[in-house]
């Protein structure tokens, strides 16, 4: 990232009041609230895209807009705080990352529009009134339907056909957490495999969690689609390197920091079409008639030097789906 959009990301939140700021004249405002730490690089990511998507449609960052950041890294606290902090900037427009920031914003304001990314089932969260027809003043971007969790039990087994025993890291919390499991649980029979829930509260309890899972042969670790999962990635990847396990993830960014496999949305994508949101509503379009978005486009993501630490091998017909190759 350029020098100086990396002061507007990271200074531009202390540099004057928000009131004073918010009265700009000219400067139409949007409020971006990441669920990730603000030195992740994953987030630095998102938002290039999310700017890059803005100067496609015509706009520009800190001469047309005025964008403020907050980073609340999976903690709910944060959340709370900074939405109240983005709702007194008054902006124009709010782009939330992840469900639980979207709850909490939607019981501080139901006129401000809303538009979200990387949140499952935002309809049963109460989120929206359905995909097509979302109603009130939020809207947005869904990775996946629940039944793609069975795809990494799958992959799994393709990848390590020995596995008996499997892990999945999950977030009961949510319905998305909840969801996510039962589909993997229902398939399982049918693969020969036991399946164990870790909840993904802290990085310590998942560690105890899966160090006392991994101490039988033919075990494996699926990592289900959840802010607290994401938030500890690192951490994760690790464990699951210490531990000798074969472990499966739903986006393509574990794999590139080290993890062995991935299948699931470029998420990287939402954030750019969700400047296309931004930009309609900015227009003057409605929250409320802009149908919800889900992924149409899924890769597979594999690490072969993760694989030789293992001492696993990649079918060849595996090697042949994917869509990229980590070496």
């Amino acid at each position: 990232m350029k020098r100086r959009h990396f002061i507007t990301l990271l200074g531009g939140a202390v540099a004057w009041p928000l009131a004073a700021r918010a009265q700009q004249s000219g400067m139409r405002r949007v409020g971006v609230l990441i669920n990730l730490a603000a030195d992740d690089p994953q987030s630095s990511k998102y938002i290039s895209a999310f700017l890059d998507g803005l100067r496609e449609r015509g706009w520009a960052p800190a001469s047309s807009l005025q964008i403020e950041y907050r980073w609340s890294a999976g903690d709910t606290n944060l959340d709370r705080k900074y939405a109240r902090e983005l709702i007194a900037f008054a902006p124009d427009v709010l782009l939330v990352d992840g469900g639980t920031a979207v709850g909490i914003l939607q019981q501080l304001t139901r006129t401000v529009p809303i538009v979200f990314v990387e949140v499952t089932d935002p309809v049963n969260r109460g989120l929206v009134a359905s995909l097509a027809q979302p109603g009130g003043n939020t809207t947005g971007f869904t990775p996946y339907e629940f039944s793609i969790a069975g795809k990494w039990l799958e992959l799994l087994k393709e990848i390590a056909p020995s596995v008996k025993r499997a892990a999945v890291i999950r977030d009961p919390s949510q319905s998305s957490g909840i969801g996510q499991f039962v589909a993997i649980q229902a398939l399982a029979p049918s693969l020969g495999v036991e399946i164990t829930p870790v909840d993904a509260r802290d990085v310590s309890a998942i560690e105890h969690a899966m160090t006392v899972f991994a101490r039988e042969a033919n075990s494996g670790m699926i990592v289900t689609a959840t802010g607290n999962a994401r938030g500890h990635r690192e951490a994760i990847i690790a464990l699951a390197a210490r531990l000798k396990l074969p472990a499966v993830y739903p986006h393509p960014y574990y794999v590139t920091d080290g993890g062995l496999a991935s299948y699931g949305p470029d998420l990287t994508e939402q954030w750019r079409l969700a400047a296309g949101y931004v930009d309609r509503i900015l227009k003057g379009e409605k929250p409320a008639g802009l149908p919800v978005q889900a992924a149409t486009k899924y890769e597979l993501v594999i690490n072969l030097k993760t694989a030789k630490a293992l001492g696993l091998t990649f079918p060849p017909t595996l090697l042949a789906r994917a869509d990229e190759v980590i070496e």
